[in-house]
């Protein structure tokens, strides 16, 4: 009896050392980095339904809603590309040639009736990471390539911008049935912003660039974006007031998809001064607002343990963002990777968690597990950890080196019925990489609060 006591001893001693142990990761070495985020993804695909009988491709568990399953696939992207492991390369193919919908412009018919520009939004720069990381455009009769997608997606948003309250922008909601409808919000322009940088500096097109321009523009204008030497970026307001009220609420995404939208400027532009002192004062606002300690964490709620299921994830997008940051501006590199670095060890120490020893928590300031758990966990450790493989492979590509999806600057136009605020875009295409955009805003109103929809 006292030797199986010994026994049983020796094996929950072991057990309680595999559990609770910090995650084992050489920040310094590719192969440990690789090994740990391959663990993460394994504990990120526990939540997807997409392998399960009578799931969704493409969709994860509740509660997480669509726009994180696509924030989600960005970072596997990059894991992908980043650890060059094509384990799951299939999986995200298919998520996403599945949610891109009929019309391929990431509004299919599973989220008709709820989705906003902002969620569309991250999808589209989930897909240009497609684009700029090279990987192989879907095959099939009439199937679109990953750029064409991107550049629907772009059309489609650009063609809601609603110039006739608060002097431009995207709202919220695409549908007038959504709440939220009247609420102009910093994400959902803030995509737009990259998306149109990105598909710039990708294709060689000025007039994406003039167009992320007047996004940005517009932004700092209304007060969205503040550039002072520490930058803010608030959350958004609503129409009634002109968007002069606004809700000053700083999280980690806006801040991070603006950042990185003004380094893809900086980069597309030759390094001008001007985006350069933009990136500057952006990046000083996400490093006083976003770390702790020299560790990355969600200032708007983790300290009082309100952060919800979405705004646990937004760690992800952020580390990302800074990633691409530190490549695009690389004058930004020396304040970025030894944060990057000091987050990702933090959050090695709260990946030792759950049943596996690898379930990752949310405070990354802690020294074990936080007792949080979840999609939004898994992917923020996945995201800060492989950004630290960011310089050791080649720099998102562009149409003239190495890019090589293939591309539609019409993409998207014939899909145009699932707005009230309809910008009449006249896309040409033009030149090797894709297409000069000349666009005319004509605004149409309906009357007495008509609720329509086309399928």
């Amino acid at each position: 009896m006292t030797m199986i006591i010994r026994l049983w001893t020796a094996v929950i001693a072991a057990l309680y050392c595999k559990i609770s142990q910090a995650m084992d990761i050489d920040t310094s070495d590719a192969t440990s980095i690789c090994y740990n985020t391959a663990l993460i993804q394994a504990g990120m695909l526990d939540y997807y339904e997409g392998n399960r009988y009578g799931g969704t491709v493409g969709m994860f568990q509740s509660p997480y809603y669509w726009w994180e399953a696509g924030e989600s696939f960005g970072g596997m992207i990059e894991n992908w590309f980043l650890c060059q492991n094509d384990t799951y390369l299939s999986l995200i193919s298919e998520a996403l040639l599945y949610q891109a919908g009929t019309s391929y412009n990431f509004i299919p018919d599973n989220q008709t009736m709820v989705e906003g520009n902002d969620d569309q939004g991250i999808w589209g720069l989930t897909v240009m990471d497609a684009v700029e990381r090279n990987m192989t455009d879907p095959t099939g009769d009439n199937v679109p390539g990953w750029l064409s997608m991107a550049q629907a997606v772009f059309n489609t948003i650009w063609s809601r911008w609603d110039s006739a309250n608060c002097g431009g922008g995207v709202r919220w909601q695409i549908f007038t049935w959504n709440s939220g409808y009247n609420y102009k919000n910093t994400i959902s322009n803030a995509c737009l912003f990259q998306l149109a940088a990105r598909l710039g500096r990708y294709t060689g097109n000025d007039t994406y660039l003039e167009v992320a321009d007047e996004v940005f523009t517009w932004l700092v204008d209304v007060g969205y974006v503040v550039l002072a030497d520490t930058a803010n970026v608030f959350d958004g307001a609503d129409i009634a007031d002109n968007c002069t009220d606004l809700t000053k609420l700083e999280w980690s995404y806006n801040h991070g998809v603006v950042l990185g939208g003004a380094a893809y400027m900086y980069n597309a532009t030759n390094g001008t001064s001007q985006w350069e002192t933009r990136v500057t004062q952006l990046l000083k606002g996400a490093t006083t607002y976003f770390f702790q300690d020299g560790i990355m964490y969600e200032m708007a709620c983790q300290d009082y343990k309100t952060c919800n299921n979405d705004q646990r994830s937004f760690k992800s997008i952020f580390s990302r963002m800074l990633g691409f940051t530190s490549v695009m501006a690389p004058f930004t590199a020396a304040t970025i990777d030894p944060l990057i670095k000091t987050s990702a060890e933090g959050a090695a120490r709260t990946c030792n968690g759950g049943s596996d020893g690898h379930t990752c928590g949310l405070n990354w300031q802690a020294t074990t597990h936080d007792g949080y758990y979840g999609l939004g966990e898994q992917m923020c450790a996945l995201e800060v950890m492989q950004t630290l493989l960011i310089h050791d492979r080649p720099a998102p590509y562009k149409a003239n080196n190495g890019g090589a999806s293939e591309g539609n600057a019409n993409a998207g136009l014939d899909s145009l019925t699932t707005n009230v605020l309809k910008n009449e875009l006249n896309i040409q295409q033009k030149d090797r990489a894709g297409a000069a955009i000349i666009t005319a805003i004509i605004l149409v109103a309906l009357t007495g609060g008509a609720i329509w929809m086309l399928f």
